[in-house]
């Protein structure tokens, strides 16, 4: 099945959001929740399955259904669609502080490999599926889990990803990465994992047990701050259990201070 062909807007700089024009009868497919606004026209449906089959039947639909549970996404997708008569937008927002990268996967071999959380939407007709690791050691220890997502297809795919976007072309080069700056990488791009240093830096070095290592021919896109070290920022800034909550310093302090005032 060939993708619909959508134009697209991406508005904003660190709160991103992008806008994607429909014509009539077009569809983009979107993780649940993640729709800002639409426009008169567009109605959107709650399905198992990306669409990319439409003739894969129930076992099809039940095995795709299976694959997102892997991902740790939602066992639905939501389908919008433009059933109006003029062309018509949806937006669809990011989940934290960061950028939208949009990739045209006809351009870049037909598919791309990301980090399982990254997906935002993508024209219908674009696969979702898992791409499983060569090696139990890039799974096990490689930041991201044993499963990354793969996009296939030939429209536009967009990915969202942590503070500032870096985008790297490989030419036989290999770049070592911390595992959780991994948003995507091009067909080409072997990923796997080392350590990262000798004992005493891999303990006090702070950057980590292992570092995962990306080489060969094609793109990267690398994040700055991925969500997990943001969470851990926060964690571990917040007040402990039996402890004061309203230190200057703290988020629950502040809120803590206005409600009292």
């Amino acid at each position: 099945m060939r993708c619909h062909e959508v134009d697209y807007e991406i508005i904003g700089d660190d709160l991103q959001m992008v806008e994607v024009e429909l014509d009539p009868q077009e569809t983009v497919v979107a993780e649940a929740g993640a729709m800002n606004y639409m426009e008169e026209g567009i109605e959107f449906e709650a399905k198992m399955g990306d669409g990319s089959n439409p003739s894969e039947g129930i076992f099809g639909a039940l095995m795709s259904v299976g694959k997102r549970v892997l991902t740790g996404e939602s066992i639905f997708m939501t389908h919008f669609t433009n059933h109006g008569h003029k062309k018509s937008r949806v937006a669809f927002a990011a989940p934290y502080p960061g950028k939208i990268i949009a990739v045209d996967l006809n351009a870049i071999g037909g598919e791309i490999t990301c980090q399982k959380s990254s997906f935002l939407c993508a024209a219908l007709g674009t696969q979702l599926s898992i791409a499983l690791q060569k090696r139990l050691g890039a799974g096990f220890f490689g930041g991201e889990g044993f499963i990354l997502q793969r996009l296939r297809g030939d429209g536009m795919a967009f990915m969202h990803a942590g503070g500032t976007v870096i985008e790297r072309e490989l030419n036989g080069e290999t770049l070592r990465v911390d595992t959780g700056c991994i948003v995507a990488f091009s067909p080409g791009i072997e990923y796997d994992i080392q350590r990262a240093g000798g004992l005493k830096s891999m303990i006090f070095g702070g950057e980590g047990i292992f570092l995962a290592t990306l080489s060969g021919h094609g793109r990267v896109w690398l994040q700055s701050l991925p969500f997990s070290r943001l969470a851990n920022t926060i964690i571990a800034h917040a007040p402990r259990a039996g402890g004061s909550s309203k230190g200057e310093g703290s988020v629950l302090g502040q809120f803590s201070t206005l409600f009292e005032g």
